[in-house]
């Protein structure tokens, strides 16, 4: 793994999950070329999604004439590329059903094209294992005993950063699909950065019998943590502290973000009530992964324990998730009473605009999550009320601002783009 052991710029230094995934897919195809057991399966978006450094451990597989203006094709090159995201998902399970290793990329709002065909793999993968049936282990047939390399798909190109695609292109369904059915098959992985993206890659390709899904932000992104963390995160429950960005004392709100943009956000939302209660104890809870009515993969699922630690059992939360809020409110829902978590996600608002429009369309920009904040500690009488009505004036007038500014010219104001984050003295 590409360690990256300390963090000195907690939240300043910017780098692309994606890039940085390319680059470890490239390590991974060089280290087991002889094996010639690991497949990008892509439609023709390779280099849009930002994967391109695989071209220099292998090339686009290609078997009809090969001209001298063609770039990255070879009869032997291990990158599918193929626009039918049905077709590369068969090939995709056929190869994983071979004993070797499949990973496949495609756009976030395409990849519920194959949420039947998944649903289906997940029947089979139980099936093979006979975990439905009433046979004693003894007798199952040797071939029922079978460990299939887990097939991984890289979700990226997401709805919250379409700039130029629109609200066609918004739909973070796919992940809600995986989340649903009780097999169990499925981990989907929400990495905060680039580091959090390369230990669940690590974490991916060690999984049996599985679908697994990253969803990342292909834009560069404020990076928050170190591979200690990220691998602890994925240990522990798909949870952990961000120490950085909480008080030391008992959290009188708790903060949580599940997704490296609504991390981001949630993250930015804390520093501005900070502005005005410095004195209020927030703690942020990162949620690096989910799986069937769980925090966490499948193999290593958040206990109700952990859960009360980070989350406490009475106090309130305020959570910030990268799909539609109902897909986590459901999980939230098998560890505590729904009620006292004010959660924020996609509300299927959408069009072709900026990044922070998008957020603020769906209420889930730095501003509106910062009035969550303040609005949950009105009501739990945490806040100061003349205090929080002035933040809340504040946060609406520069809301509105940010959003003149877009519909004036067209992109974000400058100081939401190169926002500054300042550590929690």
């Amino acid at each position: 793994m590409d360690r990256v052991d300390e963090v000195y710029e907690i939240g300043r230094e910017k780098f692309s999950s994606a890039v940085r995934i390319g680059e470890w897919l490239r390590n991974l195809m060089a280290e087991r070329a002889p094996m010639r057991d690991v497949r990008l399966f892509s439609p023709d978006e390779t280099e849009s999604n930002k994967l391109d450094a695989v071209f220099a451990s292998t090339r686009r597989a290609w078997q009809r004439e090969i001209l001298a203006t063609d770039e990255n094709l070879a009869p032997n090159g291990r990158v599918v590329e193929l626009l039918s995201e049905n077709t590369l998902f068969g090939l995709a399970m056929g190869y994983s059903l071979t004993g070797r290793k499949a990973f496949m990329t495609s756009y976030e709002a395409f990849l519920p094209i194959i949420a039947s065909q998944a649903d289906q793999y997940m029947k089979f993968l139980a099936g093979a294992k006979m975990e439905n049936a009433p046979v004693a282990a003894e007798v199952r047939p040797l071939e029922a005993l079978q460990d299939f390399p887990a097939i991984t798909i890289l979700s990226t190109s997401v709805g919250w950063r379409q700039d130029h695609n629109g609200y066609s292109h918004q739909n973070p369904s796919f992940m809600a699909s995986l989340l649903v059915k009780p097999s169990r098959k499925a981990n989907c992985y929400f990495p905060v950065d680039d580091v959090a993206a390369i230990a669940a890659m690590e974490d991916a390709v060690r999984q049996t019998n599985k679908i697994n899904l990253l969803t990342y932000d292909k834009n560069e992104n404020p990076r928050w943590i170190d591979s200690n963390h990220a691998e602890f995160q994925l240990r522990n429950g798909g949870l952990s502290v961000f120490e950085f960005a909480s008080s030391r004392q008992a959290p009188e709100i708790v903060c949580a973000g599940c997704g490296d943009i609504m991390s981001r956000e949630m993250l930015y939302a804390m520093q501005i009530v900070r502005q005005y209660f410095p004195k209020l104890a927030l703690r942020f809870v990162g949620i690096g992964a989910l799986s069937h009515g769980a925090f966490g993969t499948v193999e290593r699922p958040a206990s109700q324990e952990l859960f009360d630690e980070y989350f406490g059992q009475k106090t309130p939360i305020v959570a910030a998730f990268h799909g539609y809020a109902e897909t986590l409110a459901a999980i939230f829902g098998r560890y505590t009473n729904p009620r006292r978590v004010l959660l924020r996600g996609y509300e299927e608002k959408g069009s072709t605009t900026t990044p922070l429009d998008m957020l603020m369309l769906n209420r889930a920009s730095r501003y509106d999550l910062a009035l969550d904040i303040l609005k949950v500690g009105l009501f739990y009488g945490i806040v100061d009320r003349e205090v929080a009505a002035e933040a809340a004036r504040e946060l609406l007038r520069e809301r509105e601002l940010a959003g003149q500014y877009i519909i004036k010219h067209g992109k974000d104001r400058e100081k939401d783009v190169k926002w500054q984050y300042k550590i929690q003295s």
